[in-house]
């Protein structure tokens, strides 16, 4: 059994380093989702389990500072560096998925993202009107009835487990037509509808990569120097348990998700550097998104119990991902999941 000290060590390495450039490796590699995904035994491994008890005691120790003279002083600090992006979150993701759309337009053949082609001759020029329509806020709720449309379109071509990927598309989708409306659904922001489903969005890339973790090989053998030193497949349990709880905390207590905005957002940067213009165009929508979160001053009062739950949300949030990818795997694809991997299942 390795130490505790053997298992975080490689985790905050690829967390620090430009290494930890996490690319979308369906853009990138040779996928087939309906694959068999690796069992269940091997993802709920001694190593993954050391991972995710750290990750939590991370939330735990963010949780607390929270309601501490530092916590109130750092949201203080946040608050006046992202002045500017607050007052402008709306403009800015107005620019960016017009710069998107643009950009897939020119590109031709592929529906909001990489890797969803298509032969339809109309689609780019939908996806350049719908850029059109951001001009003016009267007519972005056009662009995201757009994406909506496109989103469905995509799911009736590549199936509903394919683009579970990307319910993002249809947060900012709500997002656009709410704002350009002043609309507020429910009493709930829209800011705060597409903080949730980037949080699910980021949550599920997470679990495919504990299921399918020989997609990234090719990307590991051209480029080893991403693990930091650690083995291919800690490196891929870890970089999905930082996905995961980067994620989680998107929904936490608000100085916790500003900082995992943050984080995200320098992952994915970095991710450009390495991967060049197609993860800059693929990601631009949901990096303006983190951008936005990051910026939100909304406060809530934080308190020890806060802390005390986070096991229990994070866990909760581990097992239900993990219920709803293989069992909505299995009812999609029939790969046969054998009975201990049922077992674990009904467990969770």
């Amino acid at each position: 059994m390795r130490t505790l000290a053997s298992i975080v060590a490689p985790p905050l390495l690829i967390l620090a380093g430009t290494g930890a450039a996490s690319a979308h490796v369906k853009w990138f590699c040779a996928y087939d989702v309906a694959g068999q995904p690796r069992g269940l035994q091997q993802v709920l491994c001694p190593d993954f389990e050391l991972l995710t008890a750290f990750a939590v005691v991370c939330l735990m120790l963010g949780c607390l500072a929270e309601g501490t003279p530092l916590g109130t002083a750092l949201m203080n600090a946040l608050d006046r560096v992202t002045s500017r992006l607050r007052t402008d979150t709306e403009l800015l993701v107005r620019c960016t998925l017009g710069f998107f759309l643009v950009s897939v337009w020119g590109v031709g053949g592929i529906i909001l993202t990489p890797e969803l082609k298509t032969d339809a001759a109309w689609i780019p020029w939908l996806q350049l009107a719908m850029a059109a329509c951001l001009i003016s806020r009267r007519t972005m709720p056009l662009t995201g009835l757009g994406i909506v449309f496109l989103f469905s379109f995509a799911t009736a071509q590549y199936g509903l487990f394919h683009l579970a990927d990307y319910p993002v598309f249809l947060g900012v989708a709500v997002y656009l037509i709410c704002q350009g409306l002043g609309l507020k659904p429910f009493d709930i922001r829209p800011l705060d509808i597409v903080r949730w489903t980037a949080a699910v969005t980021l949550m599920w890339a997470s679990v495919e990569k504990w299921a399918y973790p020989q997609w990234t090989d090719p990307l590991l053998a051209a480029k080893p120097q991403m693990t930091m030193g650690a083995t291919p497949e800690l490196f891929m349990q870890a970089a999905g348990v930082i996905e995961f709880t980067l994620a989680f905390a998107l929904i936490w207590t608000p100085l916790v998700r500003r900082v995992a905005a943050l984080i995200l957002t320098g992952i994915f940067v970095s991710a450009i550097v390495e991967f060049g213009k197609v993860d800059a165009i693929g990601h631009s929508g949901i990096i303006v998104v983190l951008l936005g979160i990051a910026a939100d001053d909304a406060r809530t009062t934080v308190r020890a119990r806060d802390a005390a739950w986070a096991p229990a949300y994070y866990g909760g949030a581990l097992a239900a991902f993990l219920a709803l990818y293989y069992l909505g795997h299995e009812a999609l694809f029939d790969t046969g999941l054998q009975f201990p991997e049922l077992v674990k299942l009904a467990v969770i």
